[in-house]
C-alpha cells in the first residue's frame, strides 16, 4: 500500500488526523524527526482517537533514513509545482511526502535525488495552503482510487 511521509511535522492534531486516515486506508505513516511534539501528546492522541493501535506509524531520525526505508517512488507535494497530483499514475508502494505547516518542504529535501516529481494540489488562487492532514488525505484517496480502493469495502 501507499506511504505517507510527514517531514518534521509541527502540529499534533494534524499528525493525529493522519494516523486515523492511514488506519482507515491501509497506508503507512512515516514521521521524519525532529517532530514539533511528543508522540504521547494529548492533542495527537485525541485527534487519532482509538486508531493508534490500528495504524502503522514509523518514526525516522532524519530524511536519509526515511528515504532509504521507502521501497517506491517519492512524490513531494508543494505549492511551488505546476504539476497536478491528479495527473500522476500512482503505484503501490509510492510515497507521498509533505512538509510542515506553515513553510512546507525545504528546497534541499525537494532537490533530493530520491524525489521522483514535485506535485501540487490545485487550489483557488490567492490561498497559501491546505491543512496538512487534509492534503495528505486528498492525495492518499486519489492514489487509492486509482487502484479501485483495493482492500477497502
Amino acid at each position: 500500500m501507499f506511504h505517507v511521509v510527514f517531514y518534521s511535522p509541527k502540529i499534533p492534531p494534524n499528525t493525529g488526523n493522519a494516523i486515523r486516515m492511514v488506519a482507515c486506508t491501509g497506508a503507512t505513516l512515516h514521521l521524519v524527526e525532529p517532530l514539533g511534539f511528543d508522540l504521547t501528546d494529548a492533542h495527537l492522541r485525541r485527534a487519532g482517537l482509538d486508531y493508534h493501535d490500528l495504524a502503522r506509524v514509523i518514526t525516522h531520525p532524519d530524511v536519509e533514513t526515511a528515504f532509504s526505508a521507502l521501497p517506491g517512488r517519492i512524490f513531494a507535494f508543494t505549492g511551488s509545482s505546476t504539476s497536478s497530483f491528479a495527473a500522476e499514475s500512482y503505484q503501490p508502494e509510492d510515497a507521498l511526502l509533505f512538509g510542515p505547516e506553515p513553510d512546507g518542504l525545504p528546497e534541499e529535501v525537494m532537490a533530493h535525488p530520491r524525489i521522483t516529481r514535485r506535485l501540487r494540489i490545485p487550489m483557488i488562487p490567492g490561498r497559501r495552503s491546505m491543512n496538512l492532514s487534509n492534503s495528505a488525505a486528498v492525495a492518499v484517496y486519489e492514489a487509492w482510487r486509482q487502484h479501485s480502493y483495493e482492500g477497502g469495502l
